[in-house]
């Protein structure tokens, strides 16, 4: 696992699925001063490129659109060449012309395989780094959209935000369902309603541990560990403690039938007490991503390594990990490590058996709060 400590320039995903509104976001946001110098990718999925049509950019902007494919998949390809080009030609020492990069996704997409090419590919990841992962929530067609289509949990389960669009076309029983829903699929994400596409810049940028202003990086705000802890927590005892959570009534407004796409999707953080071998953790993470990797939808984490006095960063997604990044200093005297994960159909109590297996004796995990969601 290697060091990656170059300033990069910020990337913030927009994804949400099929007319939740991600244009009407994308167009209001083009409009704010804050958005001067950004480069923006928009990805379509068909021959005739139509939605960037509809983008109105400043002269500051610029605009790539990438057709005839997803850049979920068949074109994952054209988002490095993009990426590349656009670097190599307006990144200059002195006069590079952006600042930031907004992907905005096909609505069929599934987020992983982008943030995969965001992470591993050498010249990308040595250049870009992600700031954030955006998505809009249709809340009048929400609940339908997450029992049909698998992509529609996983953009809301690996966003850092989620902005509620068309509140004005549904009731406050189908408004409250849903954000009840999203507390079980993504319960760290912040939340914002947006009204016809206005949407405040802070909700959309410096998401991640790094702002572009140069700022300390904000763990609390990257893990946010408070919005697990919606449970007692035994502080006496050395070990994981299992807190089961039922959500059964938000099956009652299930009709016969219908699939739930989210039903196994799992939340939970723990912290582990002592400093951590560098090679057990590589070895525990590696075990984990091989086995379940596809069903790991996201893990952040800060690390307090043996032999290290500087705080390391974990970000995965699925089975790919993200070089660690190194951050200047601890952002308090807690020195813990400190994970969050959020999984597709594994039990907790399976990550807690693999970190148990590769750790130390004198290396206890001291507690585990989750949220969840059963069949």
């Amino acid at each position: 696992m290697g060091l990656n400590v170059q300033p990069l320039i910020p990337v913030t995903l927009l994804t949400g699925f099929l007319g939740s509104g991600k244009t009407t976001v994308l167009n209001h946001l083009m409009q704010q001063p804050e958005m001067a110098r950004t480069l923006v990718i928009i990805n379509e999925f068909g021959e005739t490129a139509l939605d960037h049509q509809l983008v109105t950019s400043s002269q500051e902007n610029l605009t790539q659109v990438m057709g005839s494919g997803c850049v979920c998949c068949t074109i994952r390809g054209d988002l490095v060449s993009a990426l590349r080009e656009v670097h190599s030609q307006f990144s200059g020492h002195d006069d590079r012309k952006f600042d930031r990069v907004i992907i905005e996704t096909t609505g069929l997409a599934d987020p992983a395989p982008i943030i995969h090419t965001l992470m591993t590919h050498p010249y990308i990841y040595s250049r870009y780094r992600i700031d954030g992962i955006v998505a809009t929530i249709d809340l009048a067609l929400g609940e339908t959209t997450l029992n049909r289509f698998d992509e529609a949990v996983k953009q809301a389960a690996v966003a850092d935000s989620l902005l509620l669009t068309k509140a004005d076309l549904t009731d406050d029983g189908s408004r409250n369902r849903l954000i009840s829903r999203l507390d079980q699929i993504n319960p760290a994400a912040n939340r914002y309603t947006v009204v016809n596409g206005q949407v405040n810049v802070a909700s959309v940028l410096d998401l991640g541990l790094f702002s572009v202003s140069g700022k300390a990086p904000d763990v609390e705000k990257w893990l946010n560990e408070l919005a697990y802890q919606d449970s007692q927590i035994d502080q006496n005892h050395s070990h994981m403690h299992d807190h089961d959570h039922s959500h059964a009534h938000h099956h009652d407004h299930q009709s016969l039938g219908e699939s739930r796409h989210d039903d196994q999707i799992r939340s939970f953080c723990f912290v582990v007490d002592d400093p951590i071998a560098a090679d057990l953790l590589e070895a525990g993470l590696e075990l984990l991503m091989a086995l379940l990797g596809e069903r790991v939808l996201r893990v952040k984490a800060i690390l307090n390594l043996v032999e290290r006095e500087e705080p390391l960063v974990l970000h995965a997604v699925q089975h790919i990990m993200h070089p660690l990044t190194r951050l200047p200093d601890w952002p308090n005297d807690d020195r813990r490590s400190r994970f969050v994960f959020i999984t597709k159909n594994i039990e907790k109590e399976t990550v807690e058996r693999i970190f148990r297996a590769f750790r130390r004796p004198s290396q206890p995990v001291s507690h585990q709060v989750s949220t969840e969601e059963e069949q």
